[in-house]
């Protein structure tokens, strides 16, 4: 999934695709570079930032929709609003990713009930402004999916069924980077709530801090070859996608990840079949 960021204040890229026409252009050339979807936000949801008008939002992602959806391109829309998602979806979008899980609008979930569509739904704790001060666990993979179940029973009360369902933990949102990690590493935790995950981490604080302790470039455009790494280590672990800003990296980090597995899947295999040609001998 690569990310278009509608706005004037990314952490990521500064408001680099801000103009439509640029965000659009964008969007081809990540999928040019492989994305399967293309993420499209209107809103940043940096820490510390302050939401947006609908308005405002709406007017940032509706011609970028439009034009990639019009193309024929699995467009998803990275929004907290059931009006947003609505919108959206009539111009031609075919995921909702919402970084609140249905916290932050719970109407959204009847959008999404009714629309069909794949719903990404994230661990959150409460809004950009404050986030940062709900980042408190004992347990931080236990409490995350429990949380994370609390939501999805709420999204399905409103008629979300489970196969339109892709859990996202969140990374960066209420987190630290000592929790992003430990939920990196129990990702085999999230999978076993029996939905596909989706892995957030591309270009995050936490891993500027580990660029940065090492010595390396650390602001966010240098953190794509980090992020291509976690992707390679999700991938292997079967996550369902990862959500990046530069998506050649990443491409290149699946298919290692999918050959790794292949070989794996053949080491298991061999033992099995020398056992069953054995068996059948005797």
């Amino acid at each position: 999934m690569g990310v278009v960021n509608v706005t004037p204040d990314s952490f990521s890229d500064g408001g680099q695709w801000f103009e439509p026409d640029v965000a659009v252009a964008h969007g081809r050339h990540l999928l040019a570079q492989g994305a399967d979807i293309v993420d499209v936000g209107g809103e940043s949801t940096r820490p510390g930032a302050e939401r947006v008008s609908l308005e405002e939002e709406l007017g940032r992602v509706l011609p970028v929709v439009t034009v990639l959806a019009g193309a024929g391109a699995v467009v998803s829309v990275d929004t907290m609003r059931a009006e947003v998602a609505a919108h959206a979806l009539a111009a031609g979008a075919q995921v909702i990713n919402d970084v609140s899980g249905g916290r932050a609008d719970p109407e959204i979930a009847t959008v999404v009930a009714e629309s069909g569509c794949r719903y990404v739904l994230s661990h959150w704790r409460g809004h950009s402004e404050f986030m940062n001060d709900l980042a408190e666990y004992d347990d931080v993979i236990t409490e995350v999916c429990t949380e994370l179940l609390t939501q999805v029973e709420a999204v399905r009360s409103a008629g979300v069924g489970d196969h339109q369902l892709v859990l996202d933990p969140g990374l960066g949102f209420a987190k630290e980077g000592g929790h992003n990690w430990e939920l990196l590493a129990g990702v085999d935790d999230l999978m076993s709530l029996g939905y596909p995950v989706l892995i957030g981490a591309s270009r995050k604080r936490f891993l500027g801090e580990l660029l940065q302790a090492a010595g390396s470039e650390s602001l966010p455009a240098f953190r794509d070859r980090a992020t291509a790494a976690v992707t390679a280590l999700v991938a292997a672990r079967g996550v369902w996608g990862v959500r990046v800003h530069d998506v050649t990296g990443s491409v290149d980090a699946v298919r290692v990840a999918q050959a790794w597995r292949a070989a794996e899947n053949g080491r298991q295999r061999a033992p099995e079949e020398a056992d069953g040609a054995q068996k059948g001998s005797q």
